[in-house]
């Protein structure tokens, strides 16, 4: 259930480890003759790790790392959670990491669990179609209010991103002329999207113990914004990031991500002010980012002064750079030269063997 107490929270949140790490990241397994989805309840088993469990989708699995205090650390268990599905997959099956599979179009089968079975009966068709897939990092900072002054800082940069991560174009073996078609699947749920202003503890307690207490929601997990804090782990969770094809881009995504919670935290204990955008503008620059990736423009959320999303990136590239122990040379790669290109040159039809062929590169 979810905690609904702000002091309990506040406690919560300031009795972490700051500056410590841990990633989620969704996957899929395929059957190698047709590449459709295959059941991963088996892999799974054969794994018998309690880092790899089943997802909601049936074919559907994901990767939970350890906490880590740097991302580095963090990125090698994932690279070795990775290999353990390999291996446990027979010959005819094949593991892949994509936001969206390319040739899907339409409900998916579900996990025979009490949760889903709860959640089908609460949101009917709409939750069989959420075959999406994401990388989910938690930052945490050891400081409720610094916390929350970073979750608004996050929150401001949702869109530049998505336009980082964006790698889903296809759905139903076509071109949907998006980068990342993930976010309109997932928009048929509710609470999706960019979060709400947190205007202090006291309120995100209020509106959690409103949604459970009338059953709007069985508990806090069913908070699907693309940022949210997780009164579980005591860590700001993002939500916004495409899962990654290769382990390589995770990496460099992952480390950007880590150095900008970094330099948004000394910019709370410095005193510098965060002004909250309101959701809505926020909204029309992530449009323009699942649209258009980082070949795109956003707007300047208190002007509106439209500026090319890779000259924006590289501006918080460059600033969160001193954060970085390795440097953020691998970012800055993926903004010239974006991997939803890659998966376009290709086309529908190869795209889900070449998922194969990179899974653990």
């Amino acid at each position: 259930m979810a905690i609904t107490d702000a002091e309990l929270l506040r406690s919560r949140f300031s009795g972490t480890e700051p500056g410590t790490v841990g990633f989620e990241e969704e996957l899929l397994l395929v059957h190698r003759a047709t590449w459709r989805p295959a059941t991963a309840a088996a892999v799974v088993a054969v794994v018998d790790d309690p880092r790899v469990k089943q997802e909601l989708p049936a074919c559907q699995l994901e990767i939970a790392t350890s906490v880590h205090t740097c991302v580095a650390d963090a990125v090698d268990e994932l690279r070795a959670c990775r290999a353990l599905i390999t291996k446990a997959c027979d010959p005819t099956v094949a593991a892949i990491a994509t936001p969206v599979h390319p040739l899907l179009d339409g409900p998916a089968a579900l996990s025979p669990t009490e949760r889903s079975a709860r959640l089908a009966a609460r949101y009917r068709e709409a939750i069989g179609r959420q075959l999406v897939s994401s990388l989910q990092v938690h930052l945490a900072f050891g400081d409720a209010d610094c916390t929350l002054d970073v979750y608004h800082r996050l929150r401001n940069i949702l869109p530049e991103l998505a336009a980082l991560a964006g790698a889903a174009p296809y759905a139903g073996g076509r071109d949907t002329g998006l980068c990342s078609v993930r976010p309109v699947i997932a928009a048929q749920l509710p609470r999706q999207g960019v979060p709400p202003v947190i205007g202090s503890w006291e309120q995100f307690a209020a509106d959690l113990a409103w949604t459970v207490r009338g059953g709007v929601v069985g508990d806090a997990s069913e908070w699907w914004w693309e940022l949210r804090p997780h009164g579980g782990y005591g860590t700001l969770e993002l939500r916004v990031l495409d899962v990654q094809a290769t382990v390589w881009q995770t990496s460099a995504i992952a480390g950007f991500v880590y150095a900008l919670g970094a330099r948004f935290a000394d910019l709370y204990r410095i005193g510098e002010p965060v002004s909250p955008a309101p959701a809505w503008r926020i909204a029309e620059n992530r449009w323009a980012a699942l649209r258009d990736g980082v070949r795109g423009e956003l707007l300047d959320l208190r002007t509106g002064e439209t500026r090319a999303t890779r000259r924006r990136l590289h501006e918080l590239v460059d600033a969160a750079e001193p954060y970085a122990p390795d440097g953020l040379d691998d970012v800055r790669i993926m903004v010239e030269h974006p991997p939803v290109e890659h998966l376009r040159a290709l086309g529908a039809e190869a795209v889900v063997p070449w998922l194969a062929e990179v899974f653990n590169r």
